[in-house]
């Protein structure tokens, strides 16, 4: 499989932690490779400081550097460097063709000369990288080249945080890359590895939804949208009349009435049911050809409800279960103490980041 392009700043000299900044919390793992078997040897997630970030984008990078920095000192983590991710819709992604002749300098200059053709702001105010994906199905004397481009600030905002958190940031990812990089962590859950295979995967967020399907183990659609956990927080809020942080505890912990489950949680399990089902529907009218998935892996942290995955099942007639990228893994007794194992699910991000320190022809 080939490795997706990260926008380098710089190059590793050892494990890179991979940190997702999201809206609702902070989430750090570490892995090291031994044997052909990766280990979580650190982990840790805080919640991220209200209104500090908007819509994905970081609006006060002290607090932000604040709460990082107490993950990090929580997680023991003891590397400094970093990979983070831009949101999807934050990136332009484009395959472009270029003649296959060109050697490697001829061709990062040509790609440097086109760049602005796909790109609808001045370069100067961009960041962008590119990767090979291989010669072009139409015409065999070109390749495609997969160009990734994104605002220098989306990056900057993101650098400001991390620095003012003691993290030296190496590698810019762009999400739906780390969720493909991590989706090989779940193929043993997969039929047949996931090879020649159509598998689904559901990322629910705090308020935001990702819904890929990957064939070979390659994303070929993808769609996010506005639905998550944090709903299911506000509406224990508007019925128990609880803040917003017992709410959030009381979800995890349990401990609300008995009108929960049918009130509350079943109706949240419906619509996350229907966003399943509607996603489906896009999918498969978004081209000639589309098949259902063999397999829908539900992952996030709306992935643990109890239920939630056999309920999607049953509505929308496809297989569907919890996905678990640390299922294969050996995990130190600190990270299984700071709750990894229970956070899996919603660990593909930074799971998907953790990975860059393995690639071996990735562009840093």
């Amino acid at each position: 499989m080939f490795k997706l392009p990260t926008i380098s700043l710089g190059s590793p000299t050892r494990a890179l932690v991979g940190l997702d900044i999201t809206t609702s919390s902070i989430k750090l793992i570490e892995l090291v490779q031994s044997g052909g078997q990766y280990r979580v040897e650190a982990y840790a997630a805080e919640p991220t400081p209200h209104n500090s970030i908007n819509e994905k984008a970081v609006v006060d990078s002290i607090a932000v550097g604040e709460a990082i920095r107490r993950a990090i000192k929580r997680s023991g983590v003891r590397s400094k460097e970093c990979a983070i991710a831009i949101s999807g819709d934050a990136a332009i992604t484009k395959v472009i063709p270029m003649p296959r002749a060109l050697s490697e300098s001829d061709l990062e200059a040509q790609v440097e000369m086109q760049a602005d053709q796909y790109i609808p702001f001045p370069m100067e105010e961009v960041s962008y990288d590119f990767q090979v994906l291989g010669a072009s199905e139409k015409d065999p004397e070109m390749l495609d080249v997969l160009l990734v481009a994104t605002r220098t600030e989306n990056v900057e905002q993101r650098v400001a945080a991390v620095s003012a958190a003691g993290l030296v940031p190496k590698v810019v990812d762009v999400e739906a890359f780390a969720l493909e990089n991590a989706c090989r962590l779940m193929t043993h859950q997969m039929p047949d590895g996931g090879i020649e295979r159509t598998i689904a995967v559901v990322d629910f967020g705090a308020s935001t939804t990702t819904f890929s399907v990957l064939r070979d183990l390659k994303v070929t659609y993808t769609r996010d949208f506005a639905f998550g956990g944090q709903q299911l927080t506000e509406e224990i809020m508007r019925t128990y009349g609880l803040s917003l942080e017992e709410a959030g505890r009381a979800k995890k912990e349990g401990g609300l009435p008995s009108n929960y489950q049918p009130e509350v949680l079943d109706p949240f399990i419906d619509d996350m049911t229907q966003q399943v089902s509607r996603s489906l529907q896009f999918y498969l009218a978004s081209g000639s050809g589309r098949e259902p998935p063999e397999q829908i892996l539900i992952c996030g942290g709306c992935a643990n409800i109890p239920g939630a995955a056999e309920m999607i099942q049953s509505r929308v007639g496809i297989r569907a279960e919890r996905g678990d990228p640390l299922g294969q893994m050996k995990i130190s007794s600190k990270a299984r103490a700071l709750g990894v194992t229970r956070d899996a699910t919603a660990l593909l991000t930074a799971c998907g980041l953790a990975l860059r320190s393995f690639d071996e022809d990735a562009k840093y």
